[in-house]
């Protein structure tokens, strides 16, 4: 028996002896929640979402939906009773109905959720006007994507389950997408669990992410916390957001780099003073001063949009990034001196 509106307890999800996932444990408390999950490809996460969706057994542990356990090595809930509707990321249409019909045979599942969804709705948010008398051979992959989850959607599942719902999308209508339909998910309170590769869409879609990483759940946080508060260095690794340098532990609030001197802020976790630690620095941790007298050279200078991404280098050859407002005065090209703020203060001071 469970508390939570869903919760999977010391589970293991086996695809392979490679592609397994072990001791796996995850809360969503409440529903209309949205968890997403990261992780390489072939770590496990279609895996567990078939396994969630009862269209393949348990290797070990629990799973329980609304208090009632569907799924343990002992009990398997079929998947057409569990209210749990899983949009593939292939195409997983049926070839010889259109796209309308495609969409309206998930309103024939029987569903005890109050909330009202009409297929016009859903073509109008997913942008598919125009298509629904066309056959799945006759659209995109990215139209069939949203094909796919138009049906889960309408047929009201008491958890939604996606699978890379937009890796076929073109970008320029990705992020419109990406707010239809997180607004909708929260609008009529569908939990949901997302499975993606890319940490952007998960930090906006997810209240909370967990990142799988080596055949375990490394992380499962806030996107915020995630981001700022790391657990490991595989973390670090893994979101590709900072680099990791040397420094020394000067007390509880102040670091020491050879090459930045002095840095203050708030030590995540403590450590003895003297101890030599790995500092995470992250694009916005370090700010820009023309007028500074810490300088150190441009390698590469990325755009953003709204921001550079400056790669500097220090004596000891660490490679830094920081950003800086696309409208800053003037830019500092290849091998030009990049002036750093001091003092240096930085919030979170995250060292392992």
């Amino acid at each position: 028996m469970s508390n939570c509106f869903f919760e999977i307890k010391n589970s293991t999800f086996l695809a392979s002896k490679q592609n397994k996932v072990i001791n796996f444990n995850l809360k969503i408390d409440k529903p209309g929640e949205i968890v997403c999950l990261l992780g390489p490809s072939g770590v496990g996460k279609t895996t567990i979402l078939r396994s969630i969706a009862g269209l393949q057994k348990l290797a070990e542990g629990e799973i329980f939906l609304n208090g009632k356990l569907i799924s343990s090595q002992s009990v398997h809930i079929e998947p057409e009773k569990r209210n749990i509707a899983l949009s593939f990321q292939d195409n997983s249409l049926f070839p010889h109905y259109n796209v309308i019909d495609n969409i309206n045979f998930g309103s024939k599942r029987k569903s005890q959720s109050k909330y009202e969804l009409a297929a016009d709705e859903l073509i109008d948010i997913l942008h598919l006007n125009n298509l629904q008398n066309k056959f799945p051979h006759q659209i995109s992959a990215g139209e069939a994507q949203r094909v796919s989850l138009a049906r889960s959607l309408i047929s009201k599942p008491d958890l939604l389950l996606v699978d890379e719902p937009f890796s076929n999308i073109d970008f320029s209508l990705k992020g419109e997408l990406q707010s239809n339909i997180k607004k909708l998910l929260k609008r009529l309170s569908i939990t949901t669990i997302m499975v993606t590769h890319d940490s952007y869409e998960a930090f906006y879609m997810g209240d909370k992410c967990g990142i799988i990483l080596d055949q375990k759940l490394e992380q499962y946080n806030s996107p915020y916390n995630i981001y700022h508060y790391p657990k490991s260095i595989k973390i670090v690794n893994f979101l590709n957001r900072g680099v990791l340098i040397k420094a020394k532990i000067i007390d509880d609030e102040t670091l020491e780099n050879s090459d930045l001197g002095q840095i203050k802020g708030n030590l995540v976790n403590k450590f003895k003073r003297g101890t030599i630690v790995k500092l995470l620095l992250q694009p916005d941790d370090l700010k820009h001063d023309d007028k500074s007298d810490l300088k150190l050279e441009v390698i590469d200078r990325k755009f953003r949009g709204t921001e550079f991404i400056y790669l500097v280098k220090t004596k000891n050859d660490d490679l830094i990034p920081i950003s800086v407002d696309s409208h800053h005065g003037h830019y500092h090209e290849i091998k030009e001196k990049f002036g750093i703020k001091k003092p240096i203060y930085i919030d979170h001071l995250v060292c392992f």
